[in-house]
């Protein structure tokens, strides 16, 4: 059974006409619904995840001045979101959402949350409309837990993972791989154990063709035995935000390669949508639907 976290409050209210695609995280959910992909079975709803687990990646500093709607000013700037406590009860749900997942993809093979990716967010800052890293937080929980050993966290949203690449500089049993827009946004990043970046204007044959030659070197290299991977949309041609070329079918294949790649190394994988802003909100959706619809004909 392919679980899938899902909560009112992640399609949170925004000011009007703000750049963040809030709607998608409705769209998604009903899409599936509605064309008999998934049916009510396969969601659940998470609950808050507790302090102890969030300050076990967050800076306590931080996590205090979110949790009691404290952050200064120039620092809710660089998140891009007005602070407000509905906010902050949405990344914590966010978070559960992503550990709940990485239990059930233990048990099933693959689980899904409908948000997340908030690979933005440092130890001990948000940024990117990012306030907790939700992979990060679930990562650490397994490592904690003793449920994973060596985990491979794969991040092919088109924006540098530049708070995972923080929150595990220095742990080795997390390896950080993204490939991203060389160009976009953060302009300062971060260290990864791999960085792939590309240039403006990267197509299907040229991103698809780096990434099929990098999987198999990443399971040779880490060994790992979970997979954490955000699976953004922003590397469509159609973003706005984005700079690279992908087709729809370009972001397709790219999906159906890293779940294929987790499904034939037997590697529990946990998947969290991460980010994209194509000015046609049905571009978006049915890009993040794709994701799903491959994972229920792969795993199912």
């Amino acid at each position: 059974m392919i679980k899938i976290a899902y909560h009112a409050l992640y399609a949170h209210p925004l000011p009007e006409g703000h750049r963040f695609p809030m709607l998608k995280y409705e769209l998604i959910p009903e899409q599936l619904l509605h064309e008999g992909t998934i049916g009510s079975e396969h969601l659940f709803e998470p609950e808050m995840a507790s302090e102890d687990v969030i300050l076990q990646t967050h800076d306590q500093a931080y996590w205090a001045s979110l949790r009691d709607l404290e952050l200064a000013p120039a620092a809710q700037r660089r998140i891009g979101f007005p602070l407000n406590a509905q906010l902050v009860e949405r990344e914590i749900r966010i978070a559960q959402g992503t550990i709940n997942g990485a239990l059930f993809a233990l048990q099933f093979g693959i689980a899904f949350n409908v948000a997340g990716g908030t690979h933005h967010a440092g130890s001990f800052w948000g940024e990117g409309f990012c306030l907790l890293n939700d992979q990060a937080i679930a990562a650490n929980y397994l490592l904690n837990n003793g449920l994973a050993n060596r985990i491979l966290i794969i991040d092919l949203d088109v924006h540098q993972g530049n708070g995972t690449a923080e929150i595990f500089e220095q742990e080795p049993r997390v390896f950080t791989f993204s490939m991203h827009g060389d160009k976009n946004f953060p302009f300062r990043k971060e260290k990864s154990d791999l960085d792939i970046p590309l240039a403006d204007g990267t197509g299907d044959e040229e991103y698809l063709s780096i990434l099929r030659r990098t999987l198999p070197s990443l399971l040779e290299q880490h060994q790992p035995d979970f997979v954490f991977y955000l699976s953004g949309v922003d590397v469509l041609a159609t973003d706005k935000l984005g700079k690279l070329s992908l087709s729809a079918e370009g972001c397709k294949k790219r999906d159906r390669m890293v779940l294929q790649f987790c499904k034939d190394h037997q590697l529990p994988v946990q998947v969290s949508m991460g980010g994209g802003y194509s000015p046609e909100i049905r571009h978006i959706v049915d890009a993040h639907c794709n994701t799903f619809r491959l994972a229920m004909d792969l795993f199912s």
